[in-house]
Formats: structure tokens, C-alpha cells, sequence
């Protein structure tokens, strides 16, 4: 069990722990000179169960509140320190609400210095304290009255403890490593230290971790639980971890610094959170304020973008996106504290609901209600409701970062699928899913019905005609599965409806009739566009239109802008290279341009296409054939044909 103090200013915390545990707490020089607690300080010790017990000594000042917020995160049992003399303090009051934003749901409180005031006085604090605890989580934590000094009531809160320490369930260790190091030293002989509260997961000798939000790689060298030399950690345990790295050094390392397994490391600096103001503030938060953020031991400035109100009210509640100015590191459900802009006063704090919050569209209803989902909910009871507003889907290991829940441990609800995509798996809503399919489908119905003289959309077209709002992965991965299932069909790049055929209308037609005689005419030199438009008196545009369409059925070869063979011109050369290839072992320039009697640029731009087709492919200055390109295939069997057919064809075979 982690035990924290927390209370004003020479209260008595540090002296109560030492009575506790017999150690002294103040362990600085300007501490001691000064007579106050300035940082952390760390303490164990048997109460009497066997065990030991950690605890946190917190600095009471109002200028060291971010100390005691970077001690006060990972405590089990808050002890509230109220000295009998002074009764409730402005820092008394911080502190405990401190406490209850970060979720620490168990206390005692102990009443010190009694010794200094009658039982009057003591009753009156007592009624202080009850009336202060009253509206909050920790209205039933016993009051203990105590003297450090004699010893008065220490044995009974000493009991009181070991009953907490008893009664303590251990934390889950469900989850993968992560702690919030709140200290880093160097010591002499084995190197870097850092320590901190385990928050999940479990950390062995031996075990590589990622330092965040760096990203540096360390190894696990030395480990010591709960004060004790061990071969493993687990969460809610205090840690000392010595650390093995290159180049890893002290002066690399600060408070607030994460240590996490590898599949954690995700920095970022926009949480969406749920937020509660204090009751005791006496205005409202507006959007947009800077505020201190306050996130395990991290203290990071940034602003407050209030989600689904204007403004937030003493006391109330809403959605809100915190912008940070510095990478953090967060999962959904971890508490956090917020402090003004100077850093003077504490305002309020909340739950994170999304650590990997969008920049776009996070006031959209779709959005609003994924965060209602995130509020009180964990995995498995999120994701239908997350999955309705996920044009996307979900990807699996976002969300095992997001909750911190490796997928082997999800129980995901019916009615769920996955989809695969070139950049990793995304869960999808099974409804959403085959309605998405529907509608890829659907879209290139319609593009056929307001273009019928196309063959179809390239892959990017169709996205933007059917599917725009999804990300491209998405639509491809529905794409692929559509033309495994035979919805769709290819030809090359263009994508049609399987049924689906080019018409071309009456005056397209009678252009064609005239186009490809002198196509066929040209020879491995075919006329360019202008020169066609010339020869038959068409528009220039409206002939290489045509000409492209021809190209997206198939029946022509757009060699270079403007410049299209008949596809039986292309057999016809493409067979030539196939048997300068047989006789010469590969193809070259100057072979080609013989074989086929034209100029050397023209007979550049053609083997040039056809390394674009993958019927070629170029090493160097020679070219070999692509045996299992479409093209080559398409060859290969014609010639089979033919050889079949002159072997039937000849008397006396059988």
C-alpha cells in the first residue's frame, strides 16, 4: 500500500511519519534549515504485518503544490493532516481537493499537535474537518487525534493503517508497463536510477522499455519494489529502476518523463477530457484559458477548449479538448488536475476520455457522442457506440493504447468484423460494414449510368464519386474484396460493373469508322492526333477524346500524348521483340529500330511503353521480356493457337 500525506504548511506531516515509521523525512539541507517540507520525500516501513509500507511525504507550501501533485498520483490512502491549533487551511483545503480529483476514494485524517490546545478546541476542529469532508467521496474517513511528539494516538493510527494495508486489493496488473518517474538520479557503480509509482502492468530484470516522449530505448538492469531488492515489479508498487541505455544520462531524463512498454509510446498534445470545475471557484472557466495541466507527475501548460458548452459554471461538468504545449502521455480513465495560468490556484480537473483527440470536428455530434460513451464506460461497452460514429472504423491498436488493454484481453460484442487494410487491421460495426460495401458498388452503378461511354473510374475516381468521406486504405481494402467477389471487375486501371460495356454513341461510331482505317494505314508509324483531325476535318479535341476512350476499352495503345496504336499494331510489334529476344538473347535499341524500320525516337517512345506495361523490363542498355506479364501470356497462347491449328490443319495427321 502507498500511503500520501497531504495538509497545510507545518501541520505536522513530516514529524507524524517520522513518529510512524521512526525515519527521518526532511533528508535535504535547505529543508532542514529551513523547517519545511520542499519536495517529495520517501519513506518505508513495517507497520507490523510483515509488509512494508510506502509512504509519500508532500510539501505542504502553496508554492510546492506541484510537488504534491506529482507525489500525491499513484497513493493508495490519502492521511489529511490538520494541526489542532490551526484548524482547516487554505493548503488543507487544495490538497483534499487535489485528492478527490485524482480519485483517491480512501483516507484518514489525523489531527495533530493536540498537545498545544484543550478538548474544546479539539471538538471545534473536529467539526471543521467533518463539515469539510462532508460534500465529498471522503465524508467517512476517521478522525485521529495524535501527538507526534509523546507518541499520543500514533499506535492507534498505526492500526488504523494496517487494517487500510489489509483491506488493500491489489491493483490489476492487466495492462502493459507504465510509470510516471518522478525522480532521476545517478548512482555511483551502477548508473541510472529512476523511481516512481507503478500505474499497470508488470516490469522484470531484463525487460526493454521506451522512455516517453522521447522514445529512447532502455534496459531494465537493476530493480527494487517497495524498497526491497526484486526480480519483478508490478502496479501499485513504488519502483527504483536502474536503467541501462546508450548515451542515457540523468541530465536526459525529468519528472514527469514516462517508462513504458513499446506498445504504449504514442506522445501526444490534445486530450479529450471530462472536466469539473471546483465549486469554490468564483467564476466561470471560458474557452479557451491557459491553464497548468497536471497529469501523473507531468506538469504541462496549454489551453481548455470547452466542448459541448460556452462556459463552464462553479462546480459543473462538461466535455473539453486540452490543448498542450509540450507531448504527454495518457490512456482513458487517468485523473488529472488543473491549475490557473500562474500556477497559484487549483481550478479543477477530470478523467481522460480520448488521449488521441482529433484536431478536426470535435464538436460534431458524431463526436460528442463517442466521448458521452467514453465517460463511464470501459472497452467492451464503448465500442458499439464508438463503431456508429466511425465512418472509418476503429483501429485495434489505437485503442489498445487508448485503454491500454492488450488485444488478447478484449471481449469484443457480436455483431463486430474486421477489415483489412494495407495499413493494418480496422473494426467496423457489421451493419456499417456491408452498407459501405453497398454503397462502393451502387457508386460505380451511377458512374456507368451518367457516363456509359466510359469504361469506368480509376481507383482514386471511384473513391471520390461513391465513398469521399472514407480514407483511401479504407476504400481500397473494400475495393479488393469486391473484385475478389467478382461486384467489380478490372480492365487495367479502369474499374466496371462486371455486365458493364463502352457505348459509344452514333456520331463517335461514324468518327471511328473513319479514324481506323488510317490507323491500321500507319503502321508502326500511326498518324498523330492533329494530323487525324486534319485528314478527316474533326476537331482536333474531339478526335483525341475519342481516341481516349478507344484507349480505355482496350482497343487502343496511347504510346505518348497524342500518338495511339490499334492494339493488333501492338500484338504485332510485340511479337517482333519476342523474337529479337529468341535470336539475340535480349532486346536493344539499335536491333529494334532495325526489326521495325523506323527512327530511333519513335522506336524509343515504344519500348519505353512497353516497360510501362510490364511486358518489358530494362537492365541497363538492353531489355528482357517479362514472360509473366499479361501481354507475353496473351502472346504465348495466341501462338499456341496458331500451332494447334496449322498441326490439325495438315493432311494426313490424325
Amino acid at each position: 500500500m502507498i500511503v500520501g500525506t497531504a495538509g497545510h504548511i507545518d501541520h505536522g506531516k513530516t514529524a507524524l511519519l517520522q513518529a510512524l515509521t521512526g525515519q527521518q523525512g526532511d533528508r535535504r539541507p535547505a529543508e532542514r534549515a529551513r523547517g519545511i517540507t520542499i519536495d517529495l520525500g520517501y519513506l518505508y516501513a513495517d507497520l507490523g504485518d510483515g509488509r512494508l509500507t510506502g509512504f509519500i511525504d508532500v510539501p505542504g507550501h502553496e508554492r510546492f503544490v506541484h510537488n504534491m501533485l506529482a507525489g500525491a498520483c499513484g497513493i493508495d490512502l490519502l492521511l489529511l493532516v490538520v494541526a489542532a491549533d490551526d484548524g482547516v487551511m487554505p493548503q488543507t483545503r487544495e490538497h483534499l481537493a487535489i485528492a478527490e480529483l485524482l480519485g483517491i476514494r480512501r483516507a484518514l485524517v489525523a489531527l495533530t499537535k493536540i498537545d498545544r490546545v484543550d478538548a474544546a478546541r479539539l471538538q471545534q476542529v473536529r467539526q471543521q474537518v467533518v463539515a469539510l469532508l462532508a460534500p465529498g467521496p471522503l465524508a467517512d474517513a476517521e478522525l485521529l487525534a495524535v501527538d507526534s511528539l509523546s507518541g499520543k494516538g500514533i499506535d492507534t493510527l498505526r492500526q488504523r493503517l494496517l487494517a487500510a494495508s489489509a483491506a488493500q486489493a491489489a491493483r490489476s496488473t492487466r495492462g502493459y508497463f507504465r510509470l510516471p518517474i518522478d525522480r532521476a538520479f545517478s548512482v555511483e557503480g551502477a548508473g541510472v536510477v529512476v523511481t516512481g509509482t507503478a500505474f499497470a502492468g508488470r516490469v522484470a530484470l531484463g525487460d526493454e522499455l521506451l522512455l516517453s516522449p522521447s522514445g529512447r530505448r532502455v534496459r531494465v538492469r537493476g530493480l527494487r519494489a517497495q524498497n526491497r531488492p526484486a526480480e519483478e515489479a508490478s502496479a501499485g508498487q513504488r519502483v527504483a529502476l536502474n536503467l541501462a541505455g546508450e548515451r542515457l544520462s540523468v541530465d536526459r531524463l525529468h519528472r514527469g518523463d514516462w517508462l513504458l512498454a513499446q506498445p504504449l509510446l504514442a506522445p501526444t498534445t490534445r486530450l479529450d477530457v471530462e472536466l469539473r470545475l471546483l465549486d469554490t471557484e468564483t467564476r466561470a472557466l471560458a474557452h479557451w484559458t491557459p491553464v497548468h495541466v497536471h497529469l501523473a507527475a507531468q506538469d504541462v501548460t496549454g489551453r481548455v477548449s470547452l466542448l459541448d458548452t460556452d462556459s463552464l459554471a462553479p462546480g459543473q461538468r462538461c466535455l473539453a479538448q486540452l490543448v498542450l504545449n509540450a507531448p504527454a502521455h495518457a490512456v482513458h480513465g487517468d485523473p488529472l488536475v488543473l491549475r490557473d495560468q500562474s500556477a497559484l490556484r487549483t481550478l479543477g480537473g477530470g478523467r481522460v476520455l480520448d488521449p488521441f483527440a482529433p484536431a478536426r470536428g470535435r464538436r460534431l455530434p458524431a463526436r460528442l457522442m463517442q466521448l458521452q460513451a467514453l465517460r463511464d464506460t470501459d472497452l467492451e461497452q464503448a465500442l458499439p457506440t464508438l463503431l456508429q460514429a466511425a465512418d472509418n472504423g476503429l483501429d485495434p491498436g489505437l485503442l489498445e493504447r487508448q485503454f491500454n488493454r492488450p488485444r488478447d484481453s478484449w471481449t469484443l460484442p457480436a455483431g463486430l468484423c474486421e477489415l483489412t487494410t494495407r495499413q493494418g487491421k480496422r473494426l467496423f460495426d457489421d451493419t456499417r460494414l456491408q452498407a459501405l460495401r453497398a454503397a462502393l458498388v451502387d457508386g460505380l452503378r451511377r458512374f456507368h449510368e451518367a457516363s456509359p461511354d466510359e469504361l469506368g473510374p480509376d481507383r482514386d475516381r471511384l473513391r471520390r464519386y461513391a465513398l469521399s468521406e472514407l480514407e483511401r486504405p479504407v476504400v481500397i481494402a473494400l475495393l479488393e474484396e469486391a473484385l475478389v467477389a467478382g461486384h467489380i471487375a478490372s480492365s487495367g486501371p479502369w474499374l466496371h460493373l462486371p455486365d458493364h460495356r463502352v457505348q459509344l454513341n452514333s456520331a463517335d461510331e461514324t468518327l471511328r469508322e473513319q479514324l481506323w482505317p488510317l490507323l491500321l494505314a500507319g503502321g508502326f508509324e500511326p498518324p498523330w492526333v492533329r494530323d487525324l483531325a486534319a485528314a478527316v476535318q474533326q476537331d482536333e479535341a474531339a478526335v483525341r477524346l475519342l481516341l481516349r476512350k478507344l484507349a480505355r476499352l482496350g482497343l487502343l495503345h496511347q504510346v505518348v500524348r497524342d500518338l495511339f496504336y490499334p492494339e493488333q499494331t501492338l500484338l504485332i510489334l510485340a511479337r517482333q521483340a519476342m523474337d529479337l529476344v529468341q535470336l539475340h538473347g535480349s532486346l536493344r535499341v539499335v536491333d529494334w529500330r532495325d526489326r521495325i524500320g523506323i527512327g530511333r525516337k519513335r522506336s524509343i517512345q515504344l519500348l519505353e511503353y512497353l516497360d510501362r506495361v510490364g511486358f518489358t523490363r530494362r537492365l541497363d542498355n538492353e531489355r528482357r521480356i517479362r514472360s509473366d506479364s499479361a501481354l507475353a501470356i496473351q502472346l504465348s497462347g495466341n501462338h499456341e493457337a496458331e500451332d494447334h491449328h496449322s498441326v490439325q490443319a495438315r493432311p494426313g495427321l490424325p
